[in-house]
């Protein structure tokens, strides 16, 4: 079984960072693929950014690349987003997900998720 508690959530202007981390724990192998996903009010959850295990592969939605930066430390079992450049329509609710064989941006394939860390961007 996986655990993940995102944090680093908060409120900041258009054009700010903020950076999102995601403590992982149980089992190494279901973890194999972690990611970001978001959800505004009323719209479905959409994949953000995710990485491998092994090689840390990365794969981006094209509304966020060259913006944002997804990373993990395996040895710290953290999974981490560098946002640059924030937008308004950035503003979500953000969940870390995890997935021993899946590694996409497809919500309904993932097995675990945190609770979530809210981020707001103000124009």
């Amino acid at each position: 079984q996986v655990q993940l508690v995102e944090s680093g959530g908060g409120s900041v202007q258009a054009g700010g960072s903020l950076r999102l981390s995601c403590a992982a724990s149980g089992n190494t192998s279901s973890r194999n693929c972690m990611a970001w996903f978001r959800q505004a009010p009323g719209k479905q959850r959409e994949g953000v950014a995710v990485i491998n295990r092994i090689g840390g592969t990365a794969q981006y939605a094209d509304s966020v690349k060259g913006r944002f930066t997804i990373s993990r430390d395996n040895a710290k079992n953290t999974l981490t987003l560098q946002m640059n450049s924030l937008e308004p329509a950035d503003t979500a609710m953000y969940y870390c997900a995890a997935d021993q064989l899946y590694c996409g941006l497809r919500a309904e394939w993932y097995r675990a998720w945190g609770q979530g860390t809210q981020v707001t961007v103000s124009s």
